[in-house]
């Protein structure tokens, strides 16, 4: 479904991300473990088009995106829901959403089958989204993901800053679309708790590259926490 092959990518002449490899299924949950500033951001928008990936290869269902615009990796299939959730404040719940749609070439009106992922967002459709918590925006921002259904949905750090019900209510949402098995995803993580909750494998990362890998029900999760505290 994913496939990515020696990936290296740079901001300006830094480089941050050295010769990475990762494999996703189709329906898989993966999760990229690591500490503050080991490029798993950087890894997520390398996957985007957002940063300069001169080397390597991304494929997508077989086919190879590493030189698409980010609009194009949208219309191909890929949601993707940032670090501090980027939804606009000044704009309504309901316009938010509306956004979700724009990389859709047939519009089709909106999904509400996300009202039933996220019931907080359909209570919320006329509010501004500034006027939510970090939680619900979370949610919307998720939420806006899902509306153009995509085949992959890329979530950086989903429990940031987040109560534990509400983290707890993103873990049902995300086993909820695994276990109905048409979108797959790509998490990046650092609460291990909800790694092991949600995910089938994991890799973890450090200084740009992949040092452990695993399926998340057959690895010590001291083991990680280890190689994690190294």
């Amino acid at each position: 479904m994913l496939e990515i092959n020696n990936v290296s990518s740079y901001y300006g002449e830094s480089v941050i991300l050295r010769n990475i490899s990762l494999k996703i299924e189709q329906g898989q949950v993966v999760c990229l473990l690591g500490r503050n500033g080991v490029g798993k951001t950087t890894f997520l928008k390398s996957i985007m088009g957002l940063v300069k990936t001169p080397v390597g290869s991304i494929k997508l269902d077989g086919e190879e995106i590493i030189n698409l615009p980010t609009y194009n990796r949208a219309i191909k299939g890929i949601g993707y829901v940032p670090q501090g959730r980027d939804i606009f404040p000044q704009l309504s719940v309901y316009d938010n959403l509306l956004l979700g749609l724009e990389c859709c070439k047939n519009k089709t009106g909106m999904d509400e089958s996300v009202y039933e992922l996220f019931p907080v967002v359909k209570t919320m459709l006329g509010r501004k989204g500034g006027d939510l918590s970090g939680g619900q925006q979370q949610q919307l921002a998720i939420a806006r993901a899902l509306v153009s259904k995509p085949k992959l949905l890329l979530l950086d750090e989903p429990t940031e800053g987040i109560q534990p019900s509400i983290i707890q209510d993103i873990a049902k949402v995300i086993k909820h679309l695994k276990k109905q098995g048409d979108i797959t995803m790509l998490i990046v993580e650092q609460y291990l708790e909800f790694v092991l909750e949600v995910a089938d494998y994991f890799y973890l990362i450090d200084k740009g590259r992949i040092i452990m890998e695993g399926s998340t029900r057959d690895t010590d999760p001291d083991e990680i926490q280890d190689k994690m505290a190294i």
